[in-house]
């Protein structure tokens, strides 16, 4: 007689595939967040080495900003150092010139003129001075314009002094001052017919 089998096979087959179909989702599930946890860690790592790269590269700039601000400091020191050198270099270049200009005034003053102010203005000098006469004056004036140094003599006050010499006059003047590297281009440049 053929043997029948009674024992519930078909249930412990459903129960089998329950198992393995809650298997495969385990395991699809593990999967799932080994790959989402791999990928929130790989992201993590880029982010972090992107933070690096910004810190790095922000550290950078605050040194660069730093060596620009020195810099600037160094360039701006240099061009107060050029400005001094010019000014030396000007003083030292103009020394012998104060020296010119007050041996062409003291060979231009003539007897009965004394000068009581001498005061450098742009370009020119002015002069206050009491004089003899007026004769004197225009004398003096004269030797101004005749003279290397300067040129250009204008009287801008003469008036009779308050001492007891009823001949004496105060005087004003301005006079153009000529240094010597202008008298130098004056004497180079042809002269007009």
């Amino acid at each position: 007689m053929p043997q029948i089998n009674l024992l519930p096979w078909r249930q412990e087959q459903r129960k089998e595939q329950q198992r393995q179909f809650l298997t495969i989702m385990i395991m699809s599930l593990a999967l799932m967040v080994l790959i989402i946890l791999a990928t929130h860690l790989q992201i993590n790592r880029m982010i972090s080495t992107q933070e690096s790269r910004n810190n790095l590269l922000t550290q950078v700039i605050k040194d660069v900003n730093t060596q620009l601000s020195e810099i600037k400091n160094l360039e701006s020191e240099k061009q107060r150092l050029l400005d001094r050198m010019k000014i030396i270099q000007q003083l030292q270049r103009d020394r012998p010139e104060v020296v010119r200009l007050f041996d062409d005034l003291a060979r231009t003053v003539p007897n009965g003129i004394y000068l009581k102010l001498i005061k450098q203005q742009t370009k020119g000098l002015s002069i206050e001075g009491l004089a003899q006469s007026n004769a004197r004056v225009s004398s003096f004036m004269r030797n101004l314009e005749s003279s290397k140094s300067m040129t250009n003599p204008s009287l801008s006050v003469i008036k009779s002094g308050n001492s007891k010499n009823v001949n004496e006059r105060n005087f004003k003047l301005h006079v153009v001052h000529i240094t010597e590297d202008e008298a130098s281009k004056d004497t180079n440049k042809p002269k007009k017919r």
